[in-house]
């Protein structure tokens, strides 16, 4: 297993993929949710950290996102299932799924 040299901020990913940062900062903040190691948190101080992503961890990421958006069911069914706040699941549900 090759060493970690830098991660991508969730943001950065965000704009990467083309993706809501609210939205995947809902779904890293489960780590369970990808791979142990992929999900980095970087402390910049006193009680303040910055969610990253190794290059693993975006790769899972976006094929999660691909494979949730085969049909508007499964979209909305992954977002039911990796998203806690209702306000956010109605705003992502309001753009098109892709």
């Amino acid at each position: 297993m090759a060493t970690v040299t830098y991660v991508r901020t969730i943001k950065y990913v965000a704009e990467i993929l083309g993706e809501d940062p609210e939205l995947l900062q809902a779904i890293v903040s489960n780590d369970d949710n990808l791979t142990y190691g992929s999900i980095i948190s970087v402390y910049n101080g006193e009680d303040e950290s910055i969610t990253a992503l190794t290059d693993d961890g975006m790769e899972e990421l976006e094929q999660m996102l691909s494979y949730a958006r085969r049909s508007t069911q499964e979209w909305n069914d992954f977002l039911d299932s990796f998203v806690d706040d209702e306000e956010l699941i109605a705003r992502i549900k309001a753009k098109s799924p892709r």
